[in-house]
């Protein structure tokens, strides 16, 4: 399995940093943001990973090279402009190939999270060893948290393990994810195009399934937040952007 980071934004909210400093190479406790991830997918055996950037975007591959000092393989996928998620996965498609790959914002802290589950959760057949139609299978595998408490209205419910657009509780997605590459079948390569709207289709089909992770996870995504996760045995709150 391949794995792509996704490096591209501004980091608008993170300004005056990121005026000069890609987001993803923001520092929390030590190490930027997006090592975190490589070497937990290396930790995982996914080690052939796709980083799509714009912003600053030389100085992401001038500080993590070809990937060799974290026992990966790095292959980068240069946006003139931020083409955002699903865009960039198009764009991306011919390093990242037609199997199910990984994908995870690289401005979120997520440090034990264990990229070995990804693995196995997209299922072509059954238990009995029949294989699924294509239109009833799940076209992604998401990962949600529990609600941050500025977005505490969710994303999506959860029915089983199949998520809902409607329904009671809802969870926030955690921005990773496992995704076909055929959900991406309609956005050509340069297209700026967001992936929440291809969720909340898939979702409507009964294609997306997902489960909680309830372990250490935040969405870095204000200065104020990346001083608390800098900060001595700070008492720390899950933040998340949501589905955009």
């Amino acid at each position: 399995m391949k794995a792509m980071i996704f490096a591209a934004g501004r980091g608008e909210r993170m300004r005056p940093l990121t005026d000069t400093t890609p987001k993803p190479l923001l520092k929390v406790r030590g190490r930027p943001l997006i090592v975190w991830h490589i070497l937990n997918l290396v930790k995982a055996g996914i080690t052939e990973i796709v980083i799509n950037h714009a912003h600053l975007g030389d100085q992401i591959e001038q500080t993590l090279g070809d990937g060799s000092q974290f026992g990966a393989k790095l292959l980068y996928s240069r946006e003139e402009k931020a083409l955002e998620t699903a865009g960039g996965i198009a764009k991306a498609r011919e390093l990242l190939g037609e199997e199910p790959f990984v994908a995870i914002s690289g401005d979120i802290y997520t440090p034990y999270f264990d990229f070995e589950q990804v693995k196995d959760v997209l299922h072509d057949k059954d238990m009995w060893g029949n294989p699924y139609p294509a239109d009833k299978r799940d076209i992604c595998w998401l990962y949600m948290v529990p609600n941050p408490d500025w977005h505490p209205e969710g994303d999506f419910g959860m029915n089983m393990y199949t998520l809902t657009n409607d329904g009671s509780p809802k969870w926030t997605f955690g921005n990773i994810g496992v995704y076909r590459m055929e959900m991406f079948d309609r956005i050509t390569a340069g297209e700026y195009a967001k992936l929440g709207p291809l969720l909340r289709e898939y979702a409507d089909k009964k294609q997306v399934g997902g489960e909680v992770y309830e372990g250490e996870w935040h969405n870095v995504g204000t200065v104020t937040q990346l001083d608390l996760l800098n900060a001595p045995l700070a008492a720390l709150a899950p933040a998340s952007k949501g589905v955009q």
